[in-house]
């Protein structure tokens, strides 16, 4: 038997329908994590729950500790989501989520992965820029790009600084 603490990979793979309910309390133990920094998100529903369609969906272990949301935003793939239960952070479980997403984009044709993070937060701009992240200027963002951010504003998420992201792929 292999404790909670156990450092062996998980497995990252595309969801099955039946395990997006659960993911829920995935993503809200992960942004529970941003307390520490003195972010608590507005009430409502997770990102995960405003999904019913798995192949949007990449997820790590068996049952789920982790999983990455993606969508298209301005016709290259866009991480929506990337979100590992506290109880298993720190052991890569997101960097392999985050390699899957940008394997996948490439394999799609995308050119390029996109994001929103905050800016500041260590397990966010920064780590993501450990990933091959850079900051996008506003100049490059598309039609689509630019109205997420806006909505990202309207639904309270603009706590701190945040940015727009992209990796080539």
């Amino acid at each position: 038997m292999t404790s909670a603490r156990s450092s062996a990979p998980v497995e990252v793979r595309w969801a099955e329908a039946g395990e997006l309910a659960g993911l829920a309390a995935v993503e809200i133990a992960a942004d529970g994590v941003f307390a520490q920094v003195g972010i608590t998100f507005p009430a409502g529903t997770t990102m995960i729950e405003e999904t019913d369609d798995p192949s949007r969906v990449l997820v790590a272990g068996t049952p789920p500790v982790g999983f990455a949301m993606i969508g298209e935003v301005d016709g290259q793939v866009h991480l929506d989501q990337l979100a590992v239960h506290p109880e298993h952070g720190r052991r890569g479980v997101g960097g392999r989520l985050l390699a899957a997403v940008c394997d996948h984009a490439a394999a799609v044709g995308s050119a390029a992965v996109t994001l929103t993070t905050f800016r500041d937060v260590p397990w966010n701009g920064p780590w993501y820029a450990r990933h091959g992240f850079a900051v996008l200027d506003p100049a490059e963002w598309g039609p689509e790009l630019a109205a997420l951010v806006r909505r990202e504003r309207e639904l309270g998420i603009e706590l701190a600084p945040r940015v727009v992201m992209r990796r080539l792929v």
